[in-house]
């Protein structure tokens, strides 16, 4: 009772005294943000109520964990009708001790990933529902950029392919998960080239 006592008086000193308002706030704030950290879903309450998104989200892993990492590949197609090789787009990048504390060239390989998964719930749905989509269209502009510079010259056209690995688990076999249609170097009005067909590698 005693302890108890004397917490009641410092809370009292704490809210009642000049600033305590200030001090109040602060802790509802301090509250408040500690509960939007919390993995619970009864504490998304919290959140819905946030209109403004004043509280910040500093969890350290994301609710649901990546278990995989995409990878693109791309060949060519050159004017006189020749096709290059399966190239590796180099989205992922080493790591080294010192990223831990700052990385911000991951920037791109994390707007990789997201745009890739933004396309997964789709790719059963066909190529043409998948071009209609801002994620498809962002892929292809950041592909033909990677063609311009990293392919070789004179390429009238490209197309690429999706797979997911494991990353360092190398207890599972790469999957292709998709195969895009031949596209254009230079977009059509809508930004992308036709589609008129496209499958999934495992049809």
């Amino acid at each position: 009772m005693t302890h108890l006592r004397t917490l009641r008086s410092l809370a009292r000193t704490a809210f009642t005294t000049p600033g305590g308002v200030t001090r109040a706030v602060g802790a509802a704030a301090l509250v408040a943000t500690l509960a939007v950290q919390h993995p619970n879903s009864s504490f998304g309450r919290v959140v819905t109520r946030d209109g403004f998104s004043l509280l910040p989200n500093w969890r350290f892993f994301a609710p649901t964990p990546a278990v995989h990492d995409f990878h693109l590949l791309y060949r060519t197609l050159d004017r006189q009708g020749r096709t290059s090789r399966w190239k590796a787009v180099d989205v992922i990048e080493g790591r080294k001790p010192h990223q831990i504390v700052w990385f911000p060239t991951r920037r791109p390989e994390k707007a990789v990933f997201d745009i890739c998964s933004e396309l997964l719930p789709v790719l059963d749905q066909g190529v043409t529902r998948m071009s209609r989509t801002s994620a498809y269209h962002l892929l292809l502009a950041y592909l033909r950029r990677w063609v311009r510079v990293d392919g070789p010259p004179g390429a009238k056209g490209f197309q690429f392919a999706l797979t997911q690995a494991t990353g360092y688990d190398t207890g599972h076999d790469p999957e292709i998960i998709f195969i895009s249609p031949y596209t254009e170097m230079t977009p059509g009005p809508d930004g992308a080239s036709p589609a008129p067909s496209g499958k999934r590698a495992d049809t």
